[in-house]
């Protein structure tokens, strides 16, 4: 991309001409953009457009670093992240945040890693913002249940092997509004876990109780698509002692199913320099 000018014409001329017209963020409005996994190659054109126009980037706490210096040199970044088990902004405090924001008449984004839409709480703040008629935009970004899975070689259907592919966020089974692990293990459709490191024993014995054969195979993708990731291959039965002996953690996915299998046959054909 050419180098910016103080006015960040040079970066709104570039991306016009590859997207064919520049999408304009207006004052008093929100948009909701997803930042992908992690690497900055994998942003959307309209995400780079919002960055380099916003006067104010709420931001979580997983969108990585070098995403933020995109921001145009005028933008104030403010920090909303929300960490299982630190803590954090409620959601309640975030959705009014953006609210207050706008209504002061500045071009915001609620800037989240993944997509807005995929546990990421953006239905949510949408709502917050119809009901006090704050004008939006969705932009929708790269989740880390698909986008991880590319970077760790992992195919997320493969004809033959998989119809279907499950994504579930890992509340603990013992939660009185916990997913029917059960139900999930009888389709026999890999399943992708978000923010499952803290209760991954408890689900693991849920789906083998419900019926998932303890050999099946099983993947962690620690940090995808980031210079430090990390997989980890394993089975559904020895998973977490596999995860407690790589000293991996979160952010992380876990994938569970036959695709993880064919990991080998993409890693086999990786660039060398590739991450592993």
């Amino acid at each position: 991309m050419a180098a910016e000018n103080s006015d960040g014409s040079a970066s709104v001329g570039v991306l016009a001409a590859l997207r064919g017209h520049y999408p304009t963020l207006a004052r008093g409005e929100v948009w909701l953009v997803g930042a992908g996994p992690g690497d900055p190659g994998l942003l959307t054109l309209d995400a780079l457009a919002g960055l380099l126009q916003a006067d104010v980037i709420v931001h979580d706490a997983l969108v990585d670093a070098r995403v933020l210096r995109l921001a145009g040199k005028n933008a104030v970044l403010e920090f909303a992240g929300k960490r299982g088990g630190k803590p954090s902004a409620s959601q309640d405090d975030i959705s009014e945040r953006l609210v207050t924001l706008a209504r002061s008449g500045l071009r915001v984004v609620r800037l989240k890693g993944g997509d807005p839409f995929v546990f990421g709480r953006g239905g949510e703040e949408v709502l917050a913002l119809v009901a006090a008629k704050v004008p939006f935009r969705v932009v929708p970004g790269i989740t880390s249940g698909l986008g991880g899975l590319a970077a760790a070689g992992i195919p997320a259907t493969l004809r033959g092997v998989n119809q279907a592919i499950i994504l579930a966020t890992a509340h603990n089974p013992e939660e009185k509004d916990a997913t029917d692990w059960a139900a999930l293990a009888r389709t026999g459709q890999p399943i992708v876990l978000y923010m499952a490191m803290r209760t991954l024993e408890a689900i693991v014995a849920a789906l083998i109780n419900g019926g998932l054969a303890a050999d099946t195979p099983a993947a962690i993708v620690a940090s995808a698509s980031l210079p430090e990731q990390r997989v980890v291959d394993s089975t559904l039965g020895k998973l977490v002692d596999d995860a407690r002996n790589s000293n991996v953690g979160a952010p992380a996915i876990v994938v569970i199913g036959a695709i993880v299998r064919h990991r080998q046959l993409s890693v086999a054909q990786e660039d060398p320099c590739a991450r592993s």
